[in-house]
């Protein structure tokens, strides 16, 4: 049996000084949104609790989809870094961004120094770090990048032709080797999202796309900081898609809290089976129970 961690949208807080030249473009307002609305939600104790309860658990690979931070300021992709390291080694967790984590144009490459080693994998074309693929016993996680720098209000991400093709050929290749093929993408590639248009994943049909004619075994996202179930259409039946409340989310926040999944997959007489189990914050108080469980292959 293979168990594979999930986690989404960490947001981790920055309380250090943030100048005014750094907030001269789209920052202002996620600086604003996080002293008035988001800073007052996301609890680094319950992140930290939350962490400390899936670490008793038994997983071999996290998988992470994105939003690690908030502004994109190089001291937070420092302390991202501090982060997951003291999370987990980069040979045993990989991570896909998010749109806080290219807020800006300059994310990009900030995140590419600070973070490199928990983007590592095999891909389909050199050139391009998406989407890239790790083998974990008789899984393929396969992470692509829908996350863009947007103008301020908007927090849409987009899938593009490139990424469309090379996604392609990692799903046929990943399924002529026999694997159970995970795909994480941070953007929800469904329809229901409130404001689409300025938050949800622009040319979703190409994703959609190569998923219906490819397949997949199971798909999972963030960016909603809701857990959800739902499904796109394979080339043979409906294929699980999976959305997770952020990891940081306090239990009293108003929100749905902090969780985190496990997916325990296990192939016999060459078919795969694969059951969902829910962990997380009940609505009120600290303690992290079991949520649910749930067969989805």
């Amino acid at each position: 049996m293979t168990t594979i961690a999930h986690i989404s949208d960490v947001h981790l807080p920055y309380h250090e000084k943030i100048t005014w030249p750094q907030l001269l473009n789209k920052r202002i307002t996620g600086y604003l949104n996080w002293k008035m609305i988001r800073g007052h939600a996301i609890e680094n104790t319950a992140l930290q609790a939350l962490m400390a309860h899936l670490k008793t658990q038994q997983y071999d690979h996290l998988a992470i989809t994105g939003d690690l931070i908030n502004l994109s300021l190089e001291q937070e992709f420092a302390l991202g870094q501090q982060w997951l390291k003291s999370t987990e080694t980069p040979d045993r967790a990989m991570f896909i961004p998010g749109n806080h984590d290219i807020y800006v144009p300059s994310g990009k490459s900030y995140m590419a120094h600070y973070w490199h080693e928990y983007m590592q994998g095999q891909r389909a074309d050199e050139r391009y770090p998406f989407p890239f693929w790790r083998q974990v016993d008789d899984v393929a996680l396969i992470g692509c990048n829908s996350a863009i720098a947007t103008p301020p209000f908007f927090a849409n991400g987009t899938f593009s032709r490139r990424q469309e093709r090379l996604l392609e050929k990692l799903l046929i290749k990943t399924k002529e080797m026999g694997l159970f093929r995970i795909v994480m993408i941070h953007h929800p590639p469904h329809d229901d999202v409130a404001q689409i248009w300025r938050r949800g994943l622009t040319n979703r049909h190409r994703f959609k796309r190569v998923i219906k004619k490819h397949g997949a075994d199971l798909i999972l996202h963030g960016h909603l900081h809701r857990s959800e179930v739902k499904s796109l259409p394979g080339p043979d039946a409906p294929i699980p898609l999976i959305g997770i409340a952020s990891a940081s989310m306090g239990p009293n926040a108003g929100q749905p809290p902090a969780r985190y999944n496990l997916y325990k997959i296990e192939k016999t007489n060459g078919k795969f089976a694969c059951t969902l189990h829910e962990y997380g914050f009940k609505r009120f108080g600290e303690e992290i129970e079991k949520r649910s469980e749930l067969v989805l292959v």
